[in-house]
């Protein structure tokens, strides 16, 4: 009686597909790495502009308020930023809030550079962006 032969591939053609997964993963692999990294940066950006219009806000609110000065929105915005734990952030105000009258727009603008918040040691896609958010309420006291 002579044994079956499985089912499947032939001897030889076994030994002729070895290594063929090594090769699809080297060149699949980095751009998979890459789309991941990518994701991963823009999704930092995301969350720290995110960051910079609540920080704004909170500027803007504060500012709009009758006894509030420049340093004080300035202080509140910081300790947002400080709560969060990003650094490198500016902010401005215009005009002053101590100078302003009832009814007069207030602009509090918060600015980061991207590539002092990056998670990536060398940021290769947003590294020389500046991301920005602008908040604008008007002053109490009408």
């Amino acid at each position: 009686m002579q044994a079956r032969r499985p089912l499947g591939l032939p001897r030889r053609r076994k030994a002729a597909r070895r290594g063929t997964a090594a090769v699809e993963f080297a060149l699949v692999a980095p751009i998979f790495f890459m789309l991941m990294i990518g994701m991963i940066e823009v999704g930092r950006a995301i969350m720290v502009q995110q960051v910079l219009i609540n920080a704004s806000r909170v500027g803007a609110r504060r500012a709009v308020m009758l006894s509030s000065s420049e340093q004080e929105v300035l202080d509140a915005v910081s300790n947002y930023f400080t709560g969060v734990g990003l650094t490198g952030v500016s902010a401005s105000v215009a005009p002053d809030p101590a100078v302003a009258e009832g009814g007069d727009a207030i602009t509090v603008t918060t600015t980061v550079a991207y590539s002092s918040v990056t998670w990536l040691p060398t940021p290769w896609f947003m590294g020389d962006k500046t991301l920005s958010a602008t908040s604008v309420m008007r002053k109490e006291g009408f």
